[in-house]
């Protein structure tokens, strides 16, 4: 293994993780309503749908993100 490799390697290292933390943070933003602390029990029907619909992409994105690894 040479020097570019180990290089790569790492590379793609801290990249998958800065994008996992950067998924992460914004479905959680999107999920509390733009990060401005709203609970899960004062919210409308609609709200709880939408953050539902969020989780639901978050899981999609995820196995996405697998598939395409394994490719």
């Amino acid at each position: 293994m040479n020097f570019n490799q180990i290089i790569n390697m790492v590379i793609r290292m801290f990249l998958r993780r800065g994008i996992n933390w950067g998924i992460n943070k914004g479905v959680g933003m999107a999920s509390k309503r733009g990060g401005k602390g709203k609970s899960a029990g004062p919210m409308t029907a609609q709200e709880r749908k939408q953050a539902q619909t969020a989780r639901d992409a978050v899981k999609r994105a995820r196995k996405a993100a697998r598939i395409t690894r394994r490719m």
